[in-house]
């Protein structure tokens, strides 16, 4: 059989029919639109997913007999006090507490290194003191880029303060009218869509859920974690207590490998600031407690029933589209290998014609 031959059985196996040819165009349009000019799209996009997730508290109070409007209103308005206490009160207690720590990274190195020099006095066979000199190089070297990045991330994010304060006003305008006119929005995009969309339907329907489960679910898991996190170390006395609680609920985002990430710097902080006392102990068992809740109780009342994925593939899918899309791939990574497996299983498939000669031969 020749390759031209091969190629035309698949065709007429996967791509014979119209509808199924015109879901495949607009999944590449898609995805082309997004990778080329999401940088341009990045408000509307960001806006997409803030009304996706408000829908859902909407339609929730109008089934409890609030009239549109005034479930709209309120919705907005507690999404703009959120917006708000997030830019005046979160964001810049996490930046000072990201500067101190950046300033105070020499005298944790120091103190990192005097305690490297007991740990050669007491193990002088295991520690030598060339590897204690390599360690000490390179922690040097990771604190001078740390204070370089930093130093570069305030500046361009002084030159582009401008876009960001146009970007904070777009993005509630946008979500206001998304939500308001929602049903006009839909009727519009489906009129741009063939009349015959039973695939469209199909594929629609097992995703919709299982998206606005695991979207609405990933942000609540990502608010209860980082929350319990911040309180758990303000109750410690930790410092950074801000800045490692967002560390530790943005880490949700990836799965298995986020909370093993985010144990490093919670357990550096606190050896330096408690030594290897019980307090020390004390936080690192807290916070395995909390990862333990998260991943056995939390988790499954979110998300039961919503992701029916292979560990294998989650991990493969937050690498791929995280390196296409950064933050939002690792956000989206499972929606979006949902949405591939769902098409792959509704996907319509003709059988091959060699065996269907076969049996009338027989």
């Amino acid at each position: 059989m020749n390759i031209r031959g091969m190629l035309a059985r698949w065709f007429e196996r996967y791509l014979s029919d119209e509808e199924a040819i015109v879901l495949l165009l607009l999944l590449i349009g898609g995805f082309s639109l997004v990778i080329w000019l999401g940088a341009a799209l990045a408000p509307f996009l960001t806006a997409l997913v803030v009304a996706f997730l408000l829908q859902g508290v909407v339609a929730w109070l109008e089934r409890r007999g609030l009239p549109r409007w005034a479930a709209v209103g309120g919705v907005f308005l507690l999404f703009v006090g959120a917006l708000l206490a997030l830019a005046l009160v979160v964001l810049p207690l996490v930046w000072n507490q990201l500067v101190e720590l950046v300033q105070e990274a020499p005298r944790m190195f120091a103190s990192s290194q005097r305690w490297l020099d007991e740990l050669q006095t007491r193990y002088p066979t295991v520690v030598t003191p060339d590897q204690i000199q390599n360690w000490a190089a390179t922690a040097s070297q990771q604190a001078s880029q740390l204070g370089q990045r930093a130093l570069t991330f305030s500046l361009a994010s002084l030159g582009n303060l401008l876009a960001v304060i146009i970007y904070l006003v777009l993005v509630p305008i946008l979500v206001l009218f998304m939500l308001k006119d929602r049903e006009r929005l839909v009727a519009f995009l489906l009129s741009l869509l063939p009349r015959r969309r039973t695939l469209m339907t199909r594929v629609w329907q097992e995703m919709d859920d299982q998206i606005a489960n695991y979207v609405r679910g990933k942000t609540i898991e990502i608010v209860i974690v980082g929350s319990v996190a911040f309180l758990t170390f303000v109750a410690f006395g930790l410092p950074y207590a801000a800045l490692l609680g967002l560390m530790v609920g943005l880490s949700v985002l990836v799965p298995y490998i986020g909370a093993a990430l985010a144990t490093l710097p919670v357990a550096a902080v606190a050896g330096f600031h408690f030594g290897m006392s019980q307090e020390f102990v004390y936080v690192l068992v807290a916070y395995g407690v909390l990862q333990a809740l998260d991943g056995n109780v939390l988790v499954p009342i979110l998300f039961s029933g919503a992701v029916n994925l292979h560990p294998v593939s989650i991990i493969l899918a937050v690498l791929f589209f995280g390196g296409l899309w950064g933050f939002w791939g690792v956000f989206f990574a499972i929606p979006l290998a949902t949405l591939l497996k769902a098409l792959v299983q509704a996907w319509p498939r003709r059988a091959d014609t060699l065996s269907v000669e076969n049996k009338s031969a027989r």
